[in-house]
């Protein structure tokens, strides 16, 4: 009895063994820089991890590739995230072998975005296009208005990025990935593809985009900024028959809709969003604003349309100095707000706006913003910050 119990004992550790075999893997990635063709980032931080799993730590090395010998899985349920000084810090759901990221030198300029495309080995060719009033950035137009393709790349991973280095107010822009490898064989290529769509705004990645899957199409429009600057999802696939048309028709027919896909979330989400939001503001008081954001941004990922948390992300930005980025969560507050405090919200938030614009001297603009404010709700405050641009020649 004694040695079938020792025999037991030996198969059980022996099977936990091989479970563990099955699961651990080798993820080797390797990191480029967002703006400059092929160029390798060294000695970048990577960690992958998992809940409930033990973290795992590599350095990239002069080809700006690791190798993390993981644990866990490779999968969906797990994290990479990527750190180097002068970058934004990318985040980015797994699977992650084999693959290629591009990460965002930090942009300095209020009105700026840049948005990173990366994607697996097939298709070979993706493009990414941006359309606005009288332009169209993509590989045949690399320059518009205030905006260029960085770069653009035909040999599978990417990343091909487009830069705003500044948004015009009063302007709307529709983003869109074109599958040009299956221009005209539309199937599911572009919806296996793997693509990711990083946006970031200063210093911070503020929205991920992943690809809608078992979709068929040729043309994944991805997203809109409204006129006043706040982030409009569609990401949706459809078939477009030839690149002429997506030249053409394709745009000019999304360019001015508003129709797109509404976040909604259950009521398990909502009540976690608000526990995480009730969390920032208590990290907020105690002017822990790196965790504030955390818990913001946690919240806002579980409830989309959470007005409250876009306005308290807006402030702690603007109280940890990421001011590009609280301009940015400010126009999501107003877009959001709803119900008796709506003015209030709104006339608050484009006032927020307009003193980040004033601090940076952009008078015009800081003008502008206070005009909204005082729009919404009469103030005092407002009628002083007017009258206080405008002598400084600001129209």
């Amino acid at each position: 009895m004694k040695k079938e119990n020792t025999l037991r004992f030996f198969a059980l550790v022996m099977s936990m063994s091989a479970a563990c075999t099955v699961f651990a893997a080798n993820v080797d990635v390797q990191i480029l820089s967002a703006t400059v063709k092929d160029k390798k980032i060294a000695n970048a931080t990577l960690t992958l991890q998992k809940n409930g799993e033990q973290s795992i730590t590599a350095i990239t090395d002069a080809q700006g590739q690791a190798s993390l010998n993981a644990p866990f899985a490779d999968s969906a349920d797990a994290l990479l995230i990527v750190k180097t000084s002068g970058y934004s810090n990318l985040v980015v759901k797994c699977p992650c072998a084999g693959m290629t990221y591009a990460i965002s030198p930090v942009m300095t300029n209020l009105d700026g975005m840049r948005i990173v495309l990366n994607w697996g080995a097939t298709p070979k060719d993706l493009d990414s296009h941006i359309v606005y009033p009288d332009n169209h950035i993509y590989f045949s137009s690399m320059k518009g208005a205030d905006a260029q393709l960085d770069v653009d790349d035909t040999t599978s991973y990417g990343p091909e990025t487009i830069t705003l280095e500044r948004k015009h107010d009063g302007e709307r822009y529709v983003y869109a990935v074109h599958d040009y490898t299956n221009r005209e064989n539309p199937g599911l290529f572009l919806s296996k593809s793997s693509a990711k769509v990083f946006v970031y705004v200063g210093q911070t990645l503020i929205r991920t985009y992943y690809v809608p899957t078992n979709q068929v199409g040729n043309l994944w429009t991805v997203f809109a900024i409204t006129e006043g600057g706040e982030l409009q999802d569609f990401n949706t696939i459809k078939i477009v028959n030839s690149h002429e048309r997506l030249q053409t028709a394709e745009f000019q027919g999304i360019i001015n809709t508003s129709s797109v896909q509404h976040l909604t979330s259950d009521a398990t989400s909502q009540t976690s969003a608000k526990t995480l939001n009730t969390k920032g503001e208590l990290a907020y008081q105690a002017k822990k604003y790196d965790e504030a954001i955390s818990f913001f941004q946690a919240a806002i990922e579980l409830n989309g349309n959470y007005g409250q948390a876009y306005s308290n992300l807006g402030l702690t930005f603007q109280k940890a100095g990421r001011v590009a980025e609280a301009l940015w969560a400010n126009r999501k507050a107003i877009a959001l707000a709803s119900g008796n405090t709506a003015a209030t919200v709104r006339a608050s938030s484009h006032y927020n706006n307009g003193r980040i614009y004033e601090a940076a001297g952009q008078w015009g603009d800081a003008l502008r913003e206070y005009n909204y404010a005082k729009q919404q709700k009469n103030n005092p405050v407002y009628d002083t910050a007017i009258q206080r641009m405008m002598e400084k020649g600001a129209q």
